[in-house]
């Protein structure tokens, strides 16, 4: 069997960064969604809750990608 299919080690660690990103991310976010749910009477509500929400969603985004940089660097062929 050829030894084509070893793991990239630089793409790895990019992966592995986006993945630590991303943990960050899905702590940071509902951590400041529930602070804005919390504060509704104050004026910045309406701010805090968007970027919450933003962070949410590049959370998700982050580990959809980071995932698929791991695999690619465990299987793509050159």
């Amino acid at each position: 069997m050829e030894e084509n299919n070893k793991t990239d080690k630089e793409i790895l660690t990019k992966g592995l960064k986006q993945l630590l990103l991303c943990l960050i991310l899905m702590f940071l976010g509902p951590t400041m969604l529930h602070l804005a749910f919390n504060n509704q009477n104050k004026a910045l509500y309406i701010p805090l809750l968007i970027v919450s929400i933003i962070l949410c969603i590049l959370a998700i985004v982050l580990l959809a990608v980071g995932i698929n940089t791991i695999m690619n660097s465990m299987f793509k062929k050159k």
